[in-house]
């Protein structure tokens, strides 16, 4: 594409002071366009992308949805979530409670890992709820359309946490006994 920008001036009969200085004017609106269409490119996605229902991610601060209040998703690590309104995704901790209450209504699923769930009088959940290492505590009025998947005690999270690190060690003694037997010299066989 450069190339056709310039003009050789062997070949047509310009000065070369006009031929520079078109070649410069054909480059800088070129460079021009180029910077526009460029920042029009980057600013699309963030404006088509931006829904009207936004969706909170949070690290070691608690999310709290009022009664009046849309939401997408909601995802807290090392924190708690209070949900009284509507959530159009899925409330997902980790480290953290899950309190559903005031006739609130979740359309994806609800997971806790390491923390609890408290789904109250009214509340009702589209998708699953499920519950690793803590504990599900649900109103007789609540409602979930899914499936109740509840792995209760914190030996749940021990596991989960340790055996990475127990199979991984494993590998390395494996490999180490390996590179030994194959560093120790063979014996002969004795003479029959």
């Amino acid at each position: 594409m450069l190339p056709a920008l310039c003009h050789n001036p062997l070949l047509e009969p310009r000065s070369a002071v006009m031929h520079i200085a078109q070649c410069r004017s054909r480059l800088r609106f070129f460079f021009a366009s180029a910077v526009l269409c460029l920042a029009l490119l980057l600013s699309f996605p963030v404006t088509a992308l931006a829904s009207p229902t936004p969706s909170y991610t949070k690290f070691g601060h608690n999310i709290d949805i009022a009664p009046n209040q849309s939401v997408s998703d909601l995802t807290c690590l090392g924190c708690s979530i209070r949900v009284r309104g509507k959530v159009a995704g899925d409330v997902t901790t980790i480290g953290g409670n899950i309190v559903v209450e005031d006739q609130a209504q979740i359309a994806g699923d609800i997971t806790a890992v390491g923390g609890n769930v408290r789904l109250g009088a009214g509340v009702q959940v589209a998708g699953d709820a499920t519950v690793v290492a803590g504990e599900l505590h649900r109103d007789p009025q609540a409602t979930v359309s899914g499936d109740i998947t509840e792995m209760g005690g914190r030996g749940w999270l021990l596991l989960i946490l340790l055996l990475p690190f127990v199979i991984l060690g494993l590998l390395v003694a494996f490999v180490v006994w390996l590179v030994e037997r194959l560093r120790q010299p063979s014996l002969p066989a004795p003479a029959a």
